[in-house]
């Protein structure tokens, strides 16, 4: 029904005895159908209020990827790391196109307040990882796919930790980081999608080179990893 566009985002499911009818099934197999659904992020149940179609928004949508992204993490970070450079440097070309000048303007503030931090010689790791997070989510949203941002958005969250823990354990990362971002800024700036793409991926293959030679494992791993 809701692929066929009978049921629309931010509809109202007809109530249980009537929808089971119409759809020729028992009221305990809606439930359970009902309880799928919402675990996908395709419907939501308010209480006292009915169950509805959300608004099915890639976010949304994805997000039961991030609970096979957090499995592979410590088994297969690399695979992950891989993939999201593939999306990104893709990410990287469409937004050199398409980003507007308010959107430089955040990119600019994101990396000048770390100048600053740099400069002050007080940087904290974490304050670093959520610039960066927000950085490169910054570029994901400005290719104007949501799909592709919803994406890249998964799997930056499933390797946050190692991106802190080879901060913290590799004191150059952060300032080769930094000047990566500012190489990738420069390119955007170009409007030229090729090569925001190659600075795009070369920065990000350094962090996956990292990672498979710098395997994270048992009492190794950051604080917290374990949790997903």
């Amino acid at each position: 029904m809701i692929a066929s566009g009978e049921l629309k985002a931010g509809d109202r499911l007809p109530i249980e005895k009537e929808l089971a009818a119409q759809l020729g099934v028992s009221r305990g197999s809606l439930r359970e159908a009902v309880r799928s659904l919402a675990t996908l992020g395709v419907l939501e149940t308010r209480q006292g209020d009915g169950t509805y179609v959300t608004q099915l928004d890639p976010s949304s949508l994805l997000r039961p990827l991030e609970f096979w992204a957090g499995l592979q993490e410590a088994t297969q970070p690399v695979d992950l790391l891989a993939v999201r450079r593939v999306l990104e440097t893709e990410s990287a070309g469409l937004a050199a196109v398409r980003l507007t000048d308010a959107e430089f303007d955040e990119l600019e503030k994101i990396l000048s307040d770390i100048d600053s931090e740099l400069a002050s010689g007080n940087l904290e790791p974490e304050t670093f990882i959520d610039a960066d997070a927000a950085f490169h989510r910054r570029i994901a949203v400005a290719s104007g796919n949501p799909a592709l941002a919803a994406l890249i958005d998964t799997l930056m969250t499933r390797t946050l930790r190692g991106r802190l823990w080879r901060a913290i354990t590799e004191r150059d990362s952060v300032g080769e980081a930094h000047a990566d971002h500012r190489a990738i800024l420069a390119a955007l700036r170009t409007r030229d999608a090729e090569r925001a793409r190659i600075r795009m991926a070369a920065h990000l293959l350094g962090v996956e080179v990292f990672a498979a030679q710098h395997p994270v494992e048992g009492d190794d791993r950051p604080p917290g990893s374990s949790n997903g």
